[in-house]
């Protein structure tokens, strides 16, 4: 084997103790070193998902305690997907990072341990076997993110963290509540081992630990009404960390989500779940987006509308539509970073990142300009850009599964879409510009950072096979409770044995 999962945790928690220390060597090491990290990890996660591929799912045993008892990390066809799309955009956010900001060298050294903290945090949600360690994953990238959006001073940035904090705060106690009233009646924290026995819980504490589970991580994956932290935290973060939440972090908390409904337990009623509250969030969230005059606002609201659509797709419940979803959360995590990171520039030196000082931009920042219609043309589903891909396979889910509600849903909102996100594009290229507005231009590491996003939504709108095939694999995995279960838990008995 090549590598271990477990250098997907070890290694970024070690690099992010090792900062500070280096730091006082060489001050550059604080900025070069995450880099480093984030590469060496995706080379590993595409060489792990190629064996994967091939091989079938890895499990990893931490510490020679055999599952159900021991730690286990699961590396499968969805898990790699995910592990590895987190650590490209943190790899991408990095670069944007490196000279973001002219931050002193104690705000540097706090800014990107905190960031790889959120990354490995978010990642280690994805790949751990069982729901305690989720949990404590969950814990790291929140307080990470807790920290990252207070970390601008002279900003809302602190009451939007204290909200987010509060709201956090909720969220753990009810995940705490559903592993103890689980722990209570199956005596086990393995989630293959939980899928195994849960048919043996009394049906009322089954859905009751549903309900905590489904609270608790609808926090972290901004299903209303439990999202509003959500439009403070992304208009007062720093653009990278708005970029992080949005391309990685809420991934992590909708995958949390579907382990849960598709693989610890079968309670019907739970797939009609995820689309009834995937329209509400989906139709309140446009509806918002639509009426914003702050340009961060309105790309929180649509990121929060975006999230709603990924869980009507995962709720039709059939491999299209897992598929559909999986395309969506792809294309989300590609194209809505894109929007935070150029827009950012667009309104750089406002206070109050109105869209009217978006006017005239195209003629002072053009590529910057362009990226960000790139990205608004690709997330309303425009033809032949990545977003058309997944709206479309989600309205082929929908029609085979003969959800016609469904269907005109989707067209509904990304007729929405396309009114506010061309409303911002009409006053950066045929607005004159506002005098009192000073134009900032990007550094290079930004323009690298925001070129490699435009060149994935153009490389996956004209050649969606280059990720299908992955996507495939990806939404047969989820569906494969009984083989989960067996690869987890016959890993166990080997070892036994």
């Amino acid at each position: 084997m090549v590598g271990s999962p477990v250098l997907f945790i070890a290694v970024p928690l070690l690099a992010a103790f090792l900062i500070p220390l280096l730091g006082f060597v060489w001050k550059e090491s604080v900025r070069i070193l995450p880099g480093l990290v984030l590469l060496y990890l995706l080379i590993l996660s595409v060489t792990l998902m190629g064996q994967v591929m091939q091989s079938g799912t890895i499990v990893e045993v931490i510490a020679g305690w055999s599952p159900p008892w021991g730690i286990n990390l699961v590396f499968s066809p969805l898990t790699g997907f995910l592990t590895t799309l987190m650590i490209l955009m943190g790899f991408i956010i990095w670069i944007y990072s490196y000279r973001f900001k002219n931050v002193d060298f104690h705000e540097a050294v706090k800014y990107f341990i905190l960031l790889l903290l959120m990354i490995t945090g978010s990642v280690g949600i994805v790949l751990t076997g069982d729901i305690f360690n989720q949990f404590v994953f969950i814990e790291i990238t929140s307080i990470s993110a807790y920290a990252l959006t207070a970390f601008y001073k002279g900003r809302d940035s602190a009451e939007a963290s204290f909200k987010y904090l509060m709201i956090g705060s909720l969220s753990s106690m009810f995940l705490l509540l559903a592993i103890v009233l689980i722990y209570s009646q199956l005596g086990t924290l393995n989630m293959a081992d939980i899928a195994l026995k849960a048919h043996l819980m009394k049906p009322e504490f089954k859905i009751l630990a549903l309900i905590f589970f489904l609270t608790g991580l609808g926090i972290e994956a901004e299903i209303f009404p439990l999202n509003g932290w959500a439009p403070d935290v992304y208009s007062q973060a720093p653009a990278p960390v708005a970029a992080a939440f949005s391309g990685i972090v809420v991934k992590a908390g909708v995958y949390a989500i579907i382990r849960v409904i598709f693989t610890l337990f079968d309670v019907s009623g739970t797939h009609q779940f995820l689309i009834i509250a995937g329209i509400i969030t989906l139709i309140i969230a446009e509806m918002a987006a639509i009426k914003q005059e702050r340009l961060k606002r309105m790309l929180a609201y649509s990121s929060i509308g975006q999230m709603g659509l990924v869980l009507v797709a995962f709720g039709i419940g059939t491999e299209e539509g897992i598929f559909a979803a999986l395309f969506l959360m792809l294309n989300h995590a590609i194209i809505k970073p894109l929007l935070f990171l150029s827009g950012s520039y667009l309104v750089y030196h406002s206070k109050d990142k109105f869209i009217n000082e978006t006017d005239g931009m195209a003629k002072h920042i053009p590529l910057t300009s362009f990226l960000f219609a790139l990205g608004a043309v690709a997330i309303v589903g425009m033809p032949p850009f990545a977003g058309f891909w997944s709206k479309w396979f989600v309205l082929s889910a929908a029609a085979h599964a003969n959800m016609i509600l469904v269907i005109a849903l989707v067209l509904f909102v990304s007729i929405v879409e396309l009114v506010y996100y061309f409303r911002v594009v009409n006053r950066i290229y045929f607005f004159p510009k506002r005098k009192e507005i000073e134009p900032k231009k990007p550094t290079i590491n930004a323009l690298i950072a925001m070129g490699m996003l435009g060149i994935f939504i153009l490389v996956i709108g004209f050649y969606p096979d280059s990720v299908t095939g992955y996507l495939h694999s990806a939404s047969h995995s989820l569906l494969e409770k009984g083989k989960y279960i067996q690869d987890v838990l016959s890993i166990g008995q080997s070892l036994t044995h």
